[in-house]
C-alpha cells in the first residue's frame, strides 16, 4: 500500500493548514476507503489513494475552474503525472458531473476525464457521503442534510446535491449490498 501512502501525505500536505476541516473529512473518508477493501480485490489499492485525494480541489493554490473535483483531477494529471484512472475518479467523485452541469464545465469534465469505472465511483461516492465534515462514519441521509443545511437552500452545491441525491443513494445502497454479500462489517456501515 506504498501508493496509499502517498495519497495521504499529499492530502495532508494540501489540506491539513489551510483547511483543516476540509482535512478532517478526507482522513475519514481515507480511513473508509481502506476498509472496504475486501469488496475492492485488486482497484482496492487505487479506491483508497482516490478517497484519500478526492477533495484536494479545495485546496486554495489549486482552484482554476472553482469546481474541486475537475481541480484536484487537473492537479493530479498534471503536477504528478498521477495514474489517469485515478484522476477520472477524483473527477467524477459524489455524482459530479451533476454539478459539473449545472456549472457549465460538464463539457471540460467529460472532454478531459471521461466517465470510467463507475463500480469505482460508487465505492467512492460510499466513502464519501458515509463521512461527515469532522470525518466520524455519519448515515449517508444525516449526510445530505447537513451539506444543505451548510450551504443553504439557494445554493449552487444545495441545489445540485438534490438533483444528485438518487444518485447518491443508489451508490449508497449498491456499496452496502457488496459489503453485506461478502459479509465486511464496518464499524458504522452509514
Amino acid at each position: 500500500m506504498r501508493h496509499v501512502a502517498w495519497a495521504r501525505g499529499l492530502a495532508n500536505q494540501l489540506l491539513e493548514r489551510p483547511l483543516p476541516r476540509r482535512w478532517d473529512h478526507s482522513r475519514g473518508v481515507g480511513t473508509r476507503g481502506e476498509e472496504i477493501a475486501p469488496i475492492l480485490g485488486e482497484d482496492a489499492e487505487l479506491l483508497a489513494m482516490s478517497a484519500w485525494l478526492h477533495d484536494i480541489g479545495y485546496t486554495p493554490d489549486l482552484v482554476d475552474t472553482g469546481f474541486h473535483p475537475i481541480d484536484g483531477a487537473r492537479y493530479l494529471r498534471d503536477v504528478h503525472g498521477a495514474d489517469e484512472l485515478l484522476c477520472k475518479l477524483v473527477a467524477h467523485h459524489t455524482c459530479a458531473a451533476i454539478e459539473a452541469g449545472d456549472r457549465g464545465l460538464l463539457d471540460i469534465l467529460e472532454r478531459e476525464f471521461p466517465m470510467e469505472r463507475p463500480d469505482l465511483v460508487e465505492a467512492l461516492t460510499f466513502c464519501d457521503m458515509t463521512t461527515s465534515p469532522d470525518g466520524v462514519p455519519v448515515k449517508v441521509e444525516d449526510r445530505l442534510a447537513e451539506i444543505s443545511s451548510r450551504y443553504g437552500p439557494e445554493h449552487l452545491v444545495t441545489v445540485t446535491i438534490q438533483k444528485a441525491t438518487p444518485c447518491i443513494l443508489s451508490a449508497v445502497r449498491t456499496v452496502r449490498e457488496r459489503l453485506d454479500s461478502a459479509d465486511v462489517r464496518l464499524a458504522f456501515a452509514g
